[in-house]
């Protein structure tokens, strides 16, 4: 039975991290809310990216890896075509209840606009969910950490009508569905990544993805004496997703440019020299500033993969360095706390390399930390936070896991 109790456990590398949480016996609010038993538990994990921000929809690869937090779903396919869901999450907004035969988006329905896109384009696509369905969900990714939920929670849908109406529908395609709902439906013009390693994740593997073809490799990420942290801002990101279309737009602009002269078909197709050479082209200083982020992301994010199969991790902490640098300086989407974060975190002993990651403005930091200096690490980014903005950061380890399943 699915209950999350007050010492509510997550393993995170090897070790168990105590969250303090309320009682979460999700199979009695699902009683409680639907009158009903639940006939399945499901589980799709939030996301980290290693490396490669703001590279997807610029036609080049990422390097995102899916972890132990998460959300969870308890399900029941109805006979009637009623939808009712309801988030422990958010439970000032009560059981939100619509028509499996009226999926449109509503503002209203808040959050619950993600699973109805999952539900509309299935429909769209020909798959046969002819009744509704009852839906208990529950998340332990902080609100906008910048960790994914939204695309959790699409993913999480996708399994459990996958499930429930039995409509055969493999996971790539799950995950393609999802980037149109957020596009589509939602309105934010983001790439596949999320959606991808949410779907396609392997616990203790991080995948280096190709956008432009969705040709992938399992990279196992493997740190040996260090450790991912991950380190939450806990401001939430209120600017990403309008300076997310902006930067998009930019990039795109950039591209446009570029046609003029090159054969390309996204700025992932150039490598540093070539790009360097044909700046010119652009004109526009802040527009060569954002298309050389995108192209040496890119570059950066092949080495990473490179120095993780070949064990350098010094490397591969430099290159987490050099991340952050560009997308605070050319790409320009970090802000006071996201800086501030990750040079604490440079700053400390045992540390290889830090950036953020995410879409910016807020959100979560990562740091390669070795796990003899963790307490020390923690204690002094903490202190270093609190001094600089005013409030208090919350620090992890993460644990990479499978991606989004049935778990009964």
């Amino acid at each position: 039975m699915l209950k999350f109790s007050k010492c509510f456990t997550i393993n995170l590398l090897n070790e168990i991290r105590e969250v303090f949480i309320m009682d979460k016996d999700l199979h009695a609010i699902f009683k409680e809310k639907f009158a009903t038993e639940a006939t399945g538990e499901y589980f799709a994990p939030g996301r980290i990216n290693l490396i490669g921000e703001h590279t997807d929809y610029n036609g080049g690869h990422v390097f995102p890896a899916s972890i132990t937090i998460g959300t969870y779903g308890l399900a029941k396919k109805r006979q009637d075509d009623r939808v009712r869901l309801y988030s422990e999450n958010f439970p000032n907004k009560g059981v939100i209840e619509f028509s499996i035969n009226d999926l449109e988006f509503r503002k209203e329905d808040d959050w619950t606009n993600y699973p109805k896109g999952m539900m509309k384009f299935l429909k769209a696509d020909g798959y046969p969910i002819e009744t509704g369905l009852d839906v208990v969900f529950y998340g332990t990714i902080p609100n906008g950490s910048g960790l994914s939920s939204s695309a959790s929670i699409e993913l999480l849908t996708g399994v459990i009508l996958n499930d429930l109406f039995s409509l055969n529908v493999k996971m790539i395609d799950l995950v393609e569905i999802g980037k149109r709902v957020e596009n589509k439906f939602i309105g934010v013009n983001s790439g596949i990544m999320d959606q991808f390693a949410i779907g396609m994740g392997k616990k203790d593997h991080a995948i280096l993805l190709d956008t432009n073809t969705l040709e992938y490799d399992l990279v196992p990420a493997e740190f040996g004496e260090y450790v991912v942290a991950i380190m939450n801002t806990n401001k939430r990101r209120e600017l990403a997703d309008s300076k997310y279309n902006e930067r998009r737009s930019e990039c795109e602009k950039a591209l446009s440019l570029l046609q003029t002269k090159l054969a390309i078909h996204s700025l992932g197709d150039l490598d540093e020299a070539t790009f360097m050479a044909n700046t010119e082209v652009i004109g526009d200083a802040t527009l060569i500033k954002r298309a050389k982020h995108a192209v040496l992301e890119n570059q950066r994010t092949l080495q990473a993969k490179d120095a993780l199969v070949a064990g350098d991790l010094a490397t591969f902490g430099q290159l987490l360095n050099a991340s952050h640098a560009s997308l605070r300086d050319d790409y320009e989407v970090t802000g006071i706390e996201l800086d501030t974060l990750v040079a604490a975190a440079q700053a400390q002993e045992g540390v290889l390399g830090a950036r953020m990651t995410g879409a910016g403005f807020g959100g979560c930091a990562i740091a390669l930390v070795k796990d003899s200096q963790w307490d020390t690490f923690v204690n002094n980014v903490k202190q270093a936070y609190v001094d600089k903005i005013g409030y208090g950061t919350d620090i992890y380890k993460a644990s990479i896991d499978d991606g989004a399943r049935k778990l009964k």
